[in-house]
């Protein structure tokens, strides 16, 4: 799996935000184990693309809720460590407004809408390939703190 398809929106972040995010996209076995691909990253933003594999679909034939939960997860992780300081999740929650099927491919497109001090809110559309929004998440991070 390529670290990034577009790696000039990447060097586009902030100081010290490549490297960041490079190495966190190395280290995250979730995504590379479910096929989750980091499109892009910029101050604030991150863009994530999933194929609903066939192991990713629950009893009905329709991507897993949990599914969409860790894309749009991942894609907010992303944003909010896009400044190149570690940041983690405190709260997240989700809408599932659409189905997704197996063999779609879904984006999942996370936006900074707020941020005081060293929290954020971030938005975050899961779309599918012809543009219907699947669902819509809202993640609230936290900045760590250095030693």
């Amino acid at each position: 799996m390529a670290a990034f398809e577009h790696a000039e929106q990447v060097d586009a972040a902030g100081p010290g935000a490549q490297p960041h995010i490079s190495g966190m996209y190395a280290a995250d076995h979730v995504s590379a184990h479910l096929g989750i691909e980091l499109v892009a990253a910029m101050e604030g933003t991150a863009t994530m693309r999933l194929v609903v594999g066939e192991s990713m679909v629950n009893g009905h034939g329709l991507c897993h809720g949990g599914m969409l939960f860790t894309l749009a997860d991942s894609a907010c992780a992303y944003a909010a460590n896009s400044w190149g300081e570690d940041a983690l999740s405190t709260g997240a929650s989700i809408e599932f407004l659409q189905p997704a099927g197996l063999g779609e491919v879904l984006t999942a497109t996370a936006q900074e809408t707020a941020r005081s001090g060293r929290r954020a809110v971030l938005d975050v559309m899961v779309t599918a390939g012809d543009g219907r929004t699947v669902a819509t998440f809202r993640g609230v991070t936290t900045q760590l703190r250095r030693a």
